[in-house]
């Protein structure tokens, strides 16, 4: 088995990442800003059912290291043949200044593959996001693939997107300049979904935790591809071990993508009287716009209302044999996790 380090341990998807990685029997090295969020991430993993043994076994250790500082990268990439980058900032509002995304996004990405190169890594498998696939295009298209690309000066484009665009292309750009052999996959997940294993959550389940809190009065017209996280830990596997996997990129979703309504109905149908605080009805676009002048949460769906997308997993399906759950499990599992950890307002 294979010494492998993870970045951003405390993450959603780097905590289920690394469950799975455990559970194949690699030995996993994490980073952390701060060492003080060791038994935090522990924790986390006992929740996911990791056997408390291995959890608190040395074949599991931590490293601090910050994405927009060089200090810590060597010592943590020690001996690693593998890298998952996965840390990187994604805000549940609209940040005042984009930099505040873009700066650790992308110096992040180069930091970690210049490390990764130096300390020879065979591969480094990037969490990127169908958010640099997506947008900023004047029409959107059918059905995205990995052949697409988010324009960061496109129209209506905002933070998060353009960070993980620049990120992505920074990192291409490092391999074919710099990379010295360094092989790169990258996975590109739409929202991500799936139970979560404490407090720290994608912004994603933030969706899930606003329906079922009734947060909203009605719902956006936005529609959105619907992955589960344990399945993006697996493509992230998968991505990491399969020849094939090098200088790809792969699309991670289930089915098609769902609206907002769709995804209240799913609750319902999947939690009956649990879910009876998630409202049904579709808001009128106006009634957003006014709405995200008090709330910065709102402000972020105003670019996608109406906008029908949608992608394809065909490619990962295809190459790496990956099969994810169905949109309805991610999203029933997301809220029927919040309520075991007591994470919804009663």
């Amino acid at each position: 088995m294979s010494k492998v380090l993870v970045t951003g341990g405390s993450g959603f998807i780097a905590a289920h990442t690394i469950l799975q990685l455990l559970e194949a029997g690699h030995e996993v090295r994490t980073t952390v800003r701060n060492v003080k969020r060791e038994p935090d991430v522990r924790a986390m993993l006992k929740q996911g059912g990791l056997d408390v043994n291995v959890a608190d076994s040395k074949r599991l250790t931590f490293a601090a290291a910050d994405l927009l500082n060089d200090t810590g990268w060597p010592e943590a990439l020690a001996g690693c043949e593998f890298v998952h980058h996965i840390a990187s900032p994604f805000p549940a509002n609209v940040p005042a200044d984009e930099n505040e995304l873009i700066k650790p996004a992308r110096e992040g990405a180069v930091r970690v593959l210049r490390a990764a190169r130096n300390a020879g890594v065979k591969r480094v498998v990037l969490t990127s996001s169908f958010a640099a696939i997506g947008y900023g295009h004047t029409e959107t298209k059918a059905t995205y693939t990995e052949e697409d690309w988010s324009d960061p000066n496109g129209p209506g484009i905002q933070a998060y997107p353009k960070s993980k665009t620049l990120a992505e292309r920074a990192a291409w750009d490092f391999i074919a300049a710099e990379g010295n052999g360094l092989e790169l996959a990258v996975v590109n997940p739409v929202a991500v979904f799936g139970p979560a294993l404490g407090p720290d959550y994608s912004t994603s389940i933030l969706i899930v935790k606003m329906l079922m809190e009734r947060a909203l009065p009605g719902l956006p017209r936005i529609h959105f591809g619907v992955v589960d996280v344990r399945d993006v830990a697996d493509m992230h596997l998968r991505a990491m071990t399969n020849p094939a996997a090098a200088g790809q990129r792969f699309l991670a979703v289930s089915g098609n993508f769902a609206s907002m309504q769709q995804v209240a109905f799913m609750l319902k149908q999947g939690l009956g009287a649990r879910a009876a605080k998630v409202p049904t009805m579709q808001l009128p676009d106006w009634l957003l716009r006014i709405s995200s002048l008090m709330d910065p949460r709102v402000k972020g769906v105003l670019p996608e209302l109406g906008k029908h997308k949608n992608a394809t997993s065909a490619k990962a399906m295809g190459m790496l044999g990956w099969k994810p759950r169905s949109r309805e499990e991610a999203v029933v599992f997301t809220a029927e996790s919040l309520i075991e950890l007591g994470l919804l307002k009663s």
